[in-house]
């Protein structure tokens, strides 16, 4: 077993406070930016920055599908997704770029031993970068840019 991570990058004009806030808010700006992946979203506590707790079913491929229940940390430049169900934790970095935003989406988890490992390591992080590319570019559009 060894950690598997999962990273995605995008570029944006809105400024970095803008984007942090806009990605803590789990109650207006999430549900409307969340790829077709996400199912079943629920905001159970909070709902903006830390101290949200918030549950979703991913369809990661055709057929995985994972029940995350998060917990919502923020420091100055970013927003951390801990899921009590899993080893997951997601982490969006947010860093002034030029006159705009670079948002970095990274995941890391626990992965599993053996072929399945193997395959896991392999093929997981392709299709989460895929999936947090266009949570990113969906937010980038909602934000104007």
């Amino acid at each position: 077993m060894g950690n598997v991570t999962a990273t995605a990058e995008h570029t944006t004009s809105a400024a970095p406070e803008q984007v942090l806030a806009a990605l803590a808010d789990y109650s207006d700006v999430r549900p409307a930016i969340l790829p077709g992946n996400y199912s079943d979203y629920t905001v159970q506590e909070g709902g903006t920055g830390a101290g949200t707790v918030v549950s979703w079913k991913l369809q990661a491929t055709k057929s995985r599908v994972r029940d995350v229940l998060v917990d919502v940390t923020t420091t100055d430049d970013s927003v951390t997704e801990t899921d009590r169900n899993s080893t997951m934790v997601t982490t969006f970095r947010v860093a002034p770029e030029g006159s705009g935003s670079k948002v970095v989406a990274t995941t890391t988890w626990q992965g599993a031993s053996g072929i399945g490992g193997f395959f896991e390591r392999t093929f997981a992080p392709l299709g989460l970068r895929r999936i947090h590319g266009e949570l990113l570019e969906k937010l980038s559009a909602r934000l104007g840019g």
